[in-house]
């Protein structure tokens, strides 16, 4: 059975796979080392981010045609993982950054939250933290401590995992 597909549909699918291309021009070096790429596209991909303006157009066009002939499905999961984890540390931190407002609005209750969350969490310096960080609040002054509560949440949050 042949199975018919319009031209409309093969030009979807190519300029899908020339944004595909564009989005793996815009990674930096060490986010392209985590892709799956042979030598020729790799090559092709740090050409194109030297290249300026109508240059670039072409070239785009042309990663795009070398990803026509390959199969990408291994290069999306790869860049999937690395949006993925993008956005959950984007999520953690806001985590993190809410939980540092409740310490320094709440004081112990927040301390002992944090105490179940990572028990090897230490109290004493929390707490001495929360306490520079309310009277620079307090103050006006520039927010120290309250950059340190957070360095320190986020210290606890990459050990546990």
């Amino acid at each position: 059975e042949i199975i018919w597909v319009s031209k409309s549909e093969i030009k979807r699918d190519a300029e899908e796979l020339k944004r595909l291309g564009a989005e793996l021009v815009d990674l930096g070096k060490n986010a392209l080392d985590k892709i799956p790429l042979d030598a020729d596209l790799r090559d092709a991909i740090e050409l194109a981010q030297r290249i300026k303006m109508e240059g670039r157009r072409r070239q785009l066009q042309l990663i795009g045609k070398m990803l026509r002939q390959r199969d990408v499905e291994p290069i999306r999961q790869a860049l999937d993982k690395l949006k993925n984890r993008h956005n959950q540390q984007v999520v953690l931190f806001h985590k993190l950054e809410h939980l540092r407002d409740r310490l320094i609005v709440e004081g112990d209750d927040a301390v002992a939250e944090v105490l179940t969350l990572w028990p090897h969490a230490d109290r004493q310096q929390l707490r001495s933290l929360i306490r520079n960080a309310k009277k620079e609040k307090e103050g006006n002054k520039p927010p120290k401590s309250a950059r340190q509560i957070f360095q320190y949440l986020r210290e606890l949050a990459e050990n546990e995992g």
